[in-house]
């Protein structure tokens, strides 16, 4: 079974400089929600849920009908985030999701990171959030953003990866980063596709 992916899925990335591995979180959207338990399908990702202190929550799931309120699994209850499925240990880990003012989403709902500029304490905007990053291990932390500096230089030159500041801000409207993390932008290399 093929999971079906946006056009944006590309599998692990590894920084030219750093040399780290890293999972992009748009690669884990579309992705099913197996019970390790009984092989049982729980449900697909739909988007992921970040805290005020820019963690990650959990994932949501989509779903199923208009009527149905949303429900998502805490990030802590996941067993594995593989490349082809995400598992749970059971499907009582399903919970109800109401959107809090306090949260995030990567695409959806009222506070969203995709689409948001990066702009430095001085005023200049570096790029558009795409994408988020975690490390390997798939841990809370977020380590990075694929950013775009427009279609012509995604064309020209490909996104840019940004190393996630420890002093960043997240608002509703843009996301605030240091003055010298505008020389922090750097090209990444696509392990999968070259």
């Amino acid at each position: 079974m093929t999971p079906k992916r946006g056009p944006a899925s590309s599998g692990p990335v590894k920084l030219d400089e750093e040399g780290m591995d890293m999972r992009k979180a748009l690669d884990i959207v579309g992705l099913p929600v197996i019970d390790v338990h009984t092989g049982n399908r729980v449900g697909v990702i739909k988007d992921m849920v970040f805290s005020q202190n820019l963690q990650a929550l959990g994932v949501l799931l989509e779903t199923r009908t208009w009527l149905t309120s949303p429900r998502w699994i805490e990030w802590d209850r996941v067993s594995a985030f593989g490349e082809d499925a995400v598992l749970v240990p059971e499907e009582d880990f399903l919970l109800d999701f109401f959107e809090e003012e306090e949260t995030f989403q990567l695409r959806d709902g009222k506070r969203k990171w995709i689409g948001l500029p990066v702009l430095t304490k001085n005023g200049q905007e570096i790029g558009v959030i795409q994408d988020v990053y975690f490390g390997e291990k798939m841990d809370k932390r977020i380590v990075g953003f694929e950013i775009s500096e427009g279609f012509l230089s995604d064309v020209t030159e490909g996104r840019k990866w940004l190393p996630f500041p420890d002093d960043a801000v997240k608002g509703d409207d843009a996301f605030i980063v240091p003055v010298h993390y505008s020389q922090e932008v750097k090209p990444y290399i696509n392990l999968k596709n070259g």
